[in-house]
């Protein structure tokens, strides 16, 4: 029995339009001029009958024994292509039914892999979860123990913390005993520097007093020395003058024998008080002497004391500069 769809007036249809275009109607071109559809068996059976029935038409009237022959010999072509037709069927169920199943079977494989490839992830993670597990037992019994240490690393500090309390305590009154310590000390160091300063300014003036009749005293010296100058100018003015005298003397005495005597008297008289004048004159010096060295004591003396002048105002000066840096202080701290 032939397919549904496929009949002997489609074949010829297509035999038709392939001798049309010049073409061979084979079982494969009729296939494929039908749309791929029939079988090539049923197929070959029209075609054969379709060139047989052209061949009758070209040799004219045969035998009725052949043409019996004929159409017994294609009945049992036709039973054979009917007998064939469902094995042909059957077989090809077969091999879809074969595809099938192998695809099927190609499915569960590829999903028993994955199924057992998603077993052995699950393994991996439940090995890794037991692994993870034991770890954080073992990170909660270390977090107990230190939370443990913890609590009396706290106790510790909590004792510690009432210790340092109690010392802090103790050294805030330490710190007021000390604050009024201070306190009595600060007052001590001023009513001292008071005094000091008052010394100083005592010690001052009488520096100053000193230095002021030491400064009357070299005025007195000085005029003293001025004197001596003065005498000593004179002697010498008299010593020239004596020179002088001697020296006329001496001519007179050149000149006139007759008052020789009297001159010689006179020139010892002049020589005596030449000699007198001499000693004088040497003692005027050494006066002069002593009192250059006298002078010079007291110039030194003088510059000694405008340079204790000056230090014991130094000193004043930086005592009241401090009292006056103390004052402030004083106060803040009361």
């Amino acid at each position: 029995m032939a397919r549904g769809g496929i009949n002997k007036a489609v074949v010829k249809k297509a035999r038709q339009a392939i001798l049309a275009r010049g073409g061979h109607p084979s079982i494969d071109a009729v296939r494929i001029e039908m749309g791929n559809t029939g079988s090539k068996t049923t197929i070959h059976r029209y075609l054969k009958e379709l060139d047989d029935g052209a061949g009758r038409r070209d040799i004219g009237p045969v035998p009725l024994d052949e043409e019996l022959g004929e159409l017994v010999g294609r009945l049992a072509q036709r039973l054979q292509e009917q007998a064939q037709e469902p094995l042909e069927q059957a077989l090809s169920h077969f091999e879809s039914q074969k595809q099938a199943l192998e695809q099927q079977l190609d499915e569960m494989r590829q999903h028993q892999e994955q199924l057992q490839g998603q077993l052995q992830a699950q393994a991996n993670a439940l090995a890794s979860e037991s692994a993870a597990l034991q770890d954080v037992r073992a990170m909660l019994h270390a977090e107990q123990t230190r939370s443990a240490e913890l609590n009396q690393a706290l106790k510790d500090a909590d004792l510690r913390l009432a210790d340092k309390e109690q010392r802090i305590h103790s050294l805030e009154e330490k710190h007021l005993h000390a604050r009024d310590a201070l306190e009595h000390y600060r007052a001590a160091s001023k009513e001292q520097r008071e005094q000091e300063l008052r010394r100083h300014e005592g010690q001052m003036q009488q520096v100053q007093m000193e230095l002021r009749q030491a400064q009357q005293s070299a005025l007195v010296r000085q005029d003293e020395i001025t004197q001596l100058h003065r005498d000593n100018e004179r002697l010498l003015s008299e010593q020239r003058a004596t020179g002088k005298e001697l020296k006329q003397a001496q001519e007179m005495a050149n000149k006139s024998t007759t008052r020789q005597s009297q001159l010689s008297e006179q020139l010892a008289r002049l020589d005596s008080e030449g000699a007198l004048l001499q000693e004088r004159l040497r003692v005027a010096s050494e006066e002069i002497l002593a009192l250059k060295e006298n002078h010079d004591k007291q110039s030194q003396a003088s510059k000694d004391m405008e340079l204790r002048a000056a230090k014991a105002e130094a000193s004043l000066e930086a005592l009241r500069l401090a009292g006056s840096k103390a004052q402030p202080g004083a106060t803040a701290g009361s």
